[in-house]
């Protein structure tokens, strides 16, 4: 055991905020979050941030087995750092110093014997189990919000289960562990010259297995949108055995095991490891920013290149509005990032055919940037521009938002998917909803923006930004604002005709939309399944459903 000391390999974690504990602004990050807080009528200045012995965490209420206890940690870091994901609400209550339900104990196995070991005593003790992979997660699906059913709470955190083992560079997959972070697993990979090339915003802080149990949404635009794309076996630790599924490039026989392993979020197993489908590095690039005076035609437009079966890489539309966040426009034009790669032919023609469409809806391009893009046989022309700019703004945003939250300001994302026909009335309501919502809780008069970030022939998955700020400037009155403002969005998505969420994944902060999307029905079947993996309810109860005849209800950030 280990009561003061983190028991974590890694490089220590900011509890209260995005990245490791070194991570700076730069200088022009430090004016953009200046300008950001300034035009929401907020003053920026330096606050202290949020230190470890500013919290009084209550004693683990139970204790690990001995033959265990090598691998568990009740260091106050390692507590605070896996009581919370990373969304607005779980840094605003760091921020005022009021940590999220704080599990008894972090545990690190060193292997999947040790899960198995973990779940084993967990289950015969009444201990409820928070699979953690990088604690990531922006809807409460990794704090220890179990109710007082339970006779402790401990985080699993998989960080040491993190290697590829195995190659098959004929099939072009490998067996990779679960606990792999983005960056981890891309290295291994690489002297192999291969690549899974999933990269959701959280690519750095985030791990494989996170991304299968969330049905992680990636950085391809149309085709493979989801990490469900690239599985193609599971291996689950569940408290009643080992569930081990086929390695197969498809199949009939019945209903796939591994779709009911995707987007489990915790409830079902410990997922260990993964055969996952790999390509080879691209080697052709094309890319292009476009400007739309008119949003409408432009969504149009993104409408007919994903009916258009020329599959781009990237087909981002950021409206007028979403411009100016990401700092690649002036909020008069909306902007279409488009682009293609390959790592087996020349793209001329792909482009030229998607910029021939783009001109049909009022697309306007500068002809000279494209053709440098589709010459250049570097990465360095394909991120200048608006499309360069654009891509550092999407990695960086949540290391903005992180001083501002400790401000009053209120900084915050949502998204979801629905059909074509519905889009253009979809997006006003929303849109329309959201103002009359920010205004009510902080009287400020605030429009959402919107990209869209995946494409499919029969819809679009429109992604909102908002950014306001507290009445009194005070961090607790943000955070009230906050939950009125989330209960609203998620009204507005599920009553529009919306999803809940297209990649953000459910947790607890989206579990009430959640239940009026999928049909009761079928969830009694998820429960039904989870009583024969998880009789006792131990894995990450409150999460998507409750477990049968042991009810925890949505607790969490909307509650707390």
């Amino acid at each position: 055991m280990n009561d003061h000391a983190t028991l974590s390999r890694r490089t220590p974690r900011r509890f209260w905020g995005w990245g490791n504990v070194d991570s700076q602004l730069d200088a022009r990050e430090q004016a953009t979050v200046k300008a950001l807080t300034g035009m929401l009528g907020a003053r920026f200045e330096e606050r202290p941030t949020p230190q470890v012995s500013e919290f009084d965490l209550p004693a683990p209420r139970i204790a690990p087995p001995p033959a265990l206890a090598a691998q568990f940690s009740a260091s106050p870091l390692d507590r605070l750092n896996h009581s919370a994901g990373k969304s607005y609400a779980d840094l605003a209550r760091m921020w005022l110093r009021q940590a999220p339900a704080a599990p008894d104990w972090v545990a690190f196995p060193e292997d999947e014997q040790a899960v198995i070991d973990i779940l084993d005593w967990a289950q015969t003790s009444n201990v409820a189990v928070i699979p953690y992979g990088g604690g990531s997660s922006v809807c409460g699906g990794v704090e220890a919000a179990v109710g007082e059913g339970y006779a402790g709470a401990i985080s699993l955190d998989m960080e040491r289960l993190n290697r590829v083992l195995e190659v098959d560079p004929v099939s072009r997959a490998a067996r990779i562990q679960a606990g792999a972070l983005g960056p981890e697993l891309e290295a291994q990979l690489k002297p192999h010259q291969l690549t899974l090339r999933h990269f959701p915003q959280s690519f750095e802080f985030s791990t494989l297995g996170g991304w299968i149990v969330t049905r992680a949404g990636g950085h391809y635009a149309t085709q493979h949108t989801h990490i469900d794309d690239f599985v193609e076996a599971t291996r689950m630790v569940t408290p009643s055995g080992v569930l081990q599924t086929r390695r197969l490039p498809g199949s009939g026989a019945g209903p796939a095991p591994d779709r009911l392993v995707l987007g489990s979020e915790g409830t079902l197993g410990v997922l260990t490891e993964a055969w996952m489908r790999l390509q080879s590095p691209p080697r052709f690039r094309a890319s292009a920013s476009l400007q739309f005076d008119d949003y409408l035609k432009a969504a149009e437009c993104v409408r007919v290149l994903a009916q258009s079966g020329l599959n781009p890489s990237n087909c981002r539309l950021l409206d007028p509005l979403e411009t100016l966040f990401s700092g690649v426009g002036d909020g008069l034009k909306a902007v279409l990032v488009l682009a293609f790669e390959s790592a087996d032919h020349p793209l001329q023609a792909w482009m030229a055919r998607a910029l021939e469409l783009a001109r049909d809806y009022g697309g306007s391009y500068d002809a000279a940037a494209v053709e440098r893009s589709m010459a250049a046989q570097d990465s360095s022309e394909h991120r200048s521009g608006a499309a360069g700019a654009w891509r550092d703004a999407f990695l960086r945003m949540p290391y903005w938002r992180d001083p501002a939250v400790g401000l009053g300001v209120i900084m915050d994302t949502f998204e979801t998917a629905i059909t074509w026909e519905r889009f253009a009335d979809f997006y006003r309501s929303v849109k329309t909803d959201m103002a009359r919502a920010i205004k009510q809780a902080t009287g400020q008069e605030i429009q959402v923006s919107c990209r869209l970030t995946h494409v499919y022939p029969d819809g679009p998955a429109p992604y909102f930004t908002l950014a306001t700020r507290s009445a009194d400037g005070t961090v607790a009155s943000a955070l009230a604002a906050w939950r009125e403002i989330k209960q609203a969005a998620n009204e507005s998505v599920i009553s529009h005709g919306g999803t809940i969420t297209h990649h953000h994944a459910v947790g607890r902060d989206h579990r009430s939309g959640y239940e009026r999307e999928v049909d009761p029905l079928f969830r009694r079947m998820l429960a039904a399944a989870k009583q024969t993996v998880d009789p006792q309810g131990i894995l990450n109860p409150g999460v998507l459903y409750d477990p049968l005849h042991r009810p925890i209800g949505i607790t969490g950030a909307l509650t707390r």
